[in-house]
């Protein structure tokens, strides 16, 4: 059995969907902060630098164990040449694009 048929077969248990719904805002994040600086070639220790936040800490926010908060992802955006942006999209159109990439 591969990722795709287990989560598809777990999802089938209300109790975990509800579960990983409730997580996605949070892996959204992980997932486009780590894009955003593989993006740019750079490593964690180079953002770091760029940043001036600590290499384990933008490790702990890819990894999920620690929760940015808005201006410690505007510093990271910047560190980047990027900029941060938060959008509220209808509940339909966030499911819809989760669906069809996992």
């Amino acid at each position: 059995m591969n990722l795709k048929d287990y989560k598809k077969e777990k999802m089938k248990d209300p109790v975990f969907a509800k579960a990983y719904e409730e997580i996605q805002p949070e892996m959204n994040v992980i997932r486009a902060m780590i894009e955003a600086r593989t993006s740019q070639n750079l490593t964690q220790k180079q953002l770091a630098e760029k940043t001036g936040i600590a290499q384990t800490e933008i490790s702990r926010l890819e990894n999920g164990t620690r929760n940015p908060s808005i201006k410690l992802l505007q510093r990271l955006a910047e560190g980047m040449g990027m900029v941060l942006d938060v959008q509220f999209k209808p509940k339909g159109s966030s499911q819809a694009a989760a669906t069809s990439k996992g």
